[in-house]
């Protein structure tokens, strides 16, 4: 996966997935380093999504993480 997914941000990526995905369960969204392949294939029969599908939205939520964190920083100065 290319470094996909932060371990920091990866409980708010989860969340997200659910919401998105009903019929995940933690099983399904169990994350182990070394093992992204894994993870995209269980996400991949699950959600009907290809695996580019879903690194572009691992892509996009933690981009988005950055931004709140780094807004969240500039209000805090």
């Amino acid at each position: 996966m290319d470094n996909l997914i932060l371990k920091g941000s990866w409980n708010e990526l989860k969340g997200k997935l659910k919401q998105a995905y009903g019929n995940l369960t933690d099983d399904d969204l169990k994350y182990e380093e070394g093992k992204e392949d894994e993870l995209l294939g269980r996400l991949q029969k699950k959600t009907g999504k290809t695996k580019d599908d879903l690194k572009k939205r691992f892509n996009s939520a933690k981009h988005t993480g950055k931004e709140k964190h780094t807004s969240k920083e500039k209000s805090s100065h």
